[in-house]
């Protein structure tokens, strides 16, 4: 009898689910959108109740799409989106709170008083990242101090938080299991990469209660059982990987030095540091990359918070697209962007920038200016803003990219991925499978549970078309000059400061 690795993906905007077969070719799969909210501005929700919902009937539909029993699956892998916190009641599962969204910018006071406490060196010392509102701590501060009761609920112990993965897994173990892995804690700005522990004084900033955060484990490995009720039988859970982590082990960059960017709705690029957590000078993240039994590995990380959303701004903002997969088609009524230069910071900078107050602009416009004009502008975008963090990466790795391996849904534009090999100066590889997040929570499920070896993972996911760069260096450098003048122009926005004060 065939035998499979269900992998859960709950991403930003849809829970997928994907079997996959003893070879990783997909089997079956099932997918649903997930509903964002938007109550104020720089506000971003989702409903918790949705996410588990949507995820279980994804998983369900992959099963009768592939003709799947569930005594036929191995293991499960979880991948999620990751920065997103939740808090909910121990004893009934019910949120006290809408689950709040890792592009929502609420708590960016918050972050200035704790920069203001002088606390950003040790944070960035101990947990690899920036007091910014991007990370899971101060929403889950957020809610207690906002949602009626939950402090005085917290305190009491009969409340419990955690990132999406943490939520799927309480509601696929019927709460038997409050659990997280090294990936996702790494994400929370609470976890001291070193000691390997919550810490007790980032806690106590924040007012968080010890007894509220999971239990942090290693991504490869039991995080107990989903019960019989959800698929037909009993499934172990075997893996757990942050979706930007998941995809860096789908590309099997299992070796030191070896990067990906996964161009989702926002844009993620990884490098593998191997076993050391290489400290960044220029204004990336020190994050695990994953860990199994003793082995525990890290990554630098950038993060580009609006890639993929921004072609969705460009179909729903603007309806300048009836579709996504309409923008390269678009893009190409025009030979190029005659320098229109759009910088999507809607909901601010990330790497290398950190700056929350950034807001999004467009410049460059002429009476000339179409609408395929704007189209391919941020397209563009999407590029310079991975090269940005890219440069980044090659000044704190101390080494020069040789090849960037690409996922996500944007590397089906043909027009992008060849702009992004020409603005790098390297080669850009998409591989044979676009959504690699889903394939690596499945490739370390099932190299967790004896389904795979560790050399077996390499005959998986190979390069499907490889970009080579056709433009010239001067030219190269005159447009990304250009983007960092109109970055720059954009800075301290809702401040209402001089992008230089």
């Amino acid at each position: 009898m065939s035998r499979y690795i269900l992998s859960l993906d709950q991403g930003t905007t849809s829970s997928r689910a994907i079997l996959f077969d003893e070879d990783a070719r997909i089997a079956g799969q099932g997918q649903y959108e997930l509903t964002q909210y938007f109550p104020r501005p720089g506000w971003v929700e989702h409903d918790p109740e949705q996410i588990w919902d949507m995820q279980l009937k994804a998983a369900r539909a992959a099963m009768v799409n592939g003709n799947i029993d569930a005594s036929q699956i191995a293991a499960i892998g979880i991948t999620n989106q990751r920065e997103t916190a939740l808090v909910w009641d121990r004893a009934t599962g019910e949120p006290v709170y809408p689950a709040i969204v890792w592009q929502d910018r609420r708590t960016a006071e918050m972050c200035e008083e704790l920069k203001r406490k002088g606390l950003e060196r040790e944070i960035g010392e101990k947990t690899g990242l920036v007091a910014d509102a991007y990370f899971s701590a101060t929403k889950i501060a957020w809610i207690l101090d906002h949602a009626e009761g939950a402090r005085e609920r917290a305190e009491r112990g009969e409340l419990l938080a955690g990132t999406v993965d943490t939520w799927l897994i309480w509601k696929l173990t019927g709460g038997a299991v409050h659990a997280t892995d090294v990936t996702n804690a790494s994400r929370t700005m609470l976890f001291d990469l070193h000691r390997r522990v919550w810490d007790e004084k980032l806690m106590a900033e924040l007012n968080i209660p010890a007894g509220l955060l999971p239990e942090v484990r290693m991504s490869g490995g039991s995080f107990g059982t989903a019960l019989k009720q959800w698929f037909g039988a009993e499934i172990p859970i075997a893996s757990v990987l942050g979706d930007q982590q998941a995809a860096l082990f789908g590309h099997t960059c299992l070796e030191p030095g070896s990067a990906k960017n996964t161009y989702g709705t926002g844009c993620f690029i990884l490098m593998n540091t191997g076993s050391e957590a290489v400290a960044s000078r220029h204004g990336l993240l020190t994050t695990v990359a994953w860990g199994m039994g003793e082995e525990l590995y890290y990554a630098l990380e950038g993060s580009v918070f609006v890639a993929g959303a921004a072609v969705q701004w460009l179909e729903e903002g603007l309806g300048l697209i009836e579709n996504p997969g309409q923008s390269e088609q678009k893009a190409r009524e025009v030979e190029d962007s005659e320098g229109v230069v759009v910088v999507p910071a809607f909901t601010g900078l990330g790497a290398p920038y950190w700056d929350m107050y950034a807001r999004g602009a467009v410049f460059g416009l002429t009476r000339g200016t179409t609408s395929a004009h704007l189209v391919r502008a941020t397209l563009e975008s999407l590029a310079f803003q991975s090269r940005d963090v890219i440069g980044a990466m090659e000044k704190d790795a101390g080494m020069p990219l040789a090849e960037l391996r690409v996922d996500g849904g944007a590397v089906r534009n043909d027009l992008l991925m060849q702009f992004q090999a020409d603005i790098l100066g390297s080669e850009v590889t998409r591989t044979t499978y676009a959504e690699t997040t889903a394939l690596g929570a499945a490739l370390l499920a099932g190299l967790a549970a004896g389904f795979w070896s560790r050399e077996e993972l390499r005959n998986f996911n190979k390069a499907e078309k490889t970009f080579t760069p056709a433009m010239p260096q001067e030219e190269r450098e005159k447009r990304y000059h250009i983007w960092h003048d109109a970055v720059s122009r954009t800075r301290g926005w809702e401040k209402h400061e001089s992008p230089r004060g």
